[in-house]
């Protein structure tokens, strides 16, 4: 009997710890499913919510843009109106004033200068030279 109760005693011995062993490993792995669900549920909301922001800001540059097509169509018609005034002012304008000319071209193909410009003696208008 004693050889009997010896290697109950051994038997249980090693037995002890491998069930220890399985009970840890048991509780790890339930660790890790729970980590994982955890970091599963994190990243679809994260997910959710890039998508809400990609959506809040693809609403915001529409918005953006319409108002600035709006904008660039109302200056462009302010800038269309202000041009016609100016075009139709100016009309009115030019009708009663007579065109400006400075000279004439001569039969020769040269300038024609007034009588006043033009120089007697080309050697008299240049300048003296300052004594040192």
């Amino acid at each position: 009997m004693r050889m009997i109760s010896l290697i109950v005693a051994l038997v249980t011995t090693a037995v002890l710890p491998v069930l220890g062993q399985e009970g840890v490993g048991q509780e790890i792995k339930h660790d890790a499913k729970k980590a994982g669900e955890t970091i599963k549920d994190g990243l679809e909301t994260v997910g959710d919510k890039t998508k809400e922001t990609a959506k809040a800001v693809g609403k915001k540059t529409k918005q953006a843009a319409q108002t600035i097509g709006e904008k660039t169509r109302e200056t462009g018609e302010t800038v269309a109106t202000k041009t016609r005034e100016t075009v139709e002012g100016t009309g009115e304008k030019a009708e009663t004033r007579k065109p400006h000319h400075k000279g004439t071209k001569s039969s020769n193909g040269t300038e024609a200068q007034p009588a006043e410009e033009q120089p007697k003696n080309r050697e008299a208008n240049t300048p003296a030279p300052s004594p040192q």
